[in-house]
């Protein structure tokens, strides 16, 4: 048997991630029946059926998530090899994950001197939820990651570079926050499901005994806060990210007690993953006290 060309495992990876030979011939800049042929070939030079075709599109077989997993590696280690020998100099696509608050508050700065040091090097950036980002990372669909600790995956390694405060956010109509059991029975506003921030709220709401009467998930803070100050709940907010706004006079403010005082925000990688670009990222981000680590609730 011959052995694997990489274009044809590029193509297998972006239908399997896809779902679909339409969508995956969008992403590549390819025709459809392109993409199809190609999948057909590697099929039969493997003798193994890859897809099954549903009609709600394709599903890897068995032995098409055994593929994907060696495709990921050698598509990676293709990679690798190519800045080894461009002497290190980064290079090429470089596929960042990030909390929004941290891509609002913490990379913009950082990220524009690594474009004015390293013009070579595309960035893609990409903002979910921790828990989100760090599935996207184990599962080779980002080649970094920005989230807060902790970070429960294996295989991965982590540098803390940011630190941040949680604030509880609440409407100007609210009577004043020194004493948590005026939020009793009222509505939390929340990241959706999956970011770190919000297990952190959730903890201290139960470690202070407070019962929400519900709680509305939204996908960034712009929304969230303008809920709050809407008078609709109230909201954990790190202080970066009400540093960037004119917030002023705005809201009831209460910065958290404790260990929520100092969560880090740690740059995650897979510790199979080495790039120029990812040192040379390293190099221009601070550095955070690594021997003292906020413990998990």
């Amino acid at each position: 048997m011959q052995g694997l060309d990489l274009r044809a495992l590029e193509i297998f990876r972006a239908v399997a991630v896809e779902g679909s030979v339409t969508k995956a011939a969008a992403k590549l800049n390819r025709v459809q029946s392109n993409v199809s042929t190609r999948i057909k070939q590697l099929e039969q030079q493997l003798q193994k059926e890859l897809f099954l075709r549903r009609r709600h599109g394709l599903e890897l077989t068995p032995d098409g998530r055994l593929l994907l997993s060696y495709a990921e590696r050698l598509l990676q280690l293709s990679t690798e090899a190519t800045d080894a020998l461009n002497e290190r100099q980064p290079g090429g696509v470089f596929r960042i994950g990030t909390m929004e608050s941290t891509a609002a508050a913490r990379l913009p700065a950082v990220l524009s001197r690594y474009h004015q040091r390293y013009p070579g090097v595309s960035i893609e950036l990409t903002t979910d939820t921790a828990g989100a980002l760090m599935q996207r990372l184990i599962g080779h669909d980002i080649d970094v990651a920005f989230v807060a600790e902790p970070v429960p995956a294996e295989a991965v390694e982590t540098q803390p570079v940011f630190e941040e405060a949680l604030v509880l956010v609440a409407p100007r109509s609210y009577p004043p926050l020194a004493d948590p059991a005026v939020l009793d029975g009222l509505t939390v506003i929340a990241f959706e499901p999956g970011c770190a921030y919000r297990r952190y709220l959730e903890t201290w709401l139960a470690e202070a005994g407070i019962v929400p009467g519900g709680i509305i998930s939204l996908g960034s803070y712009l929304a969230i806060l303008a809920c709050v100050a809407a008078g609709t709940g109230f909201a954990v907010v790190p202080q970066s990210v009400l540093d960037t706004i004119a917030s002023k006079g705005q809201f009831r403010l209460r910065p958290l007690p404790g260990r929520l005082a100092r969560i880090r925000t740690l740059l995650t990688w897979r510790t199979d993953y080495h790039a120029a670009r990812l040192d040379a990222l390293r190099q221009l981000l601070p550095a955070v006290d690594a021997d003292e680590r906020t413990q998990a609730a």
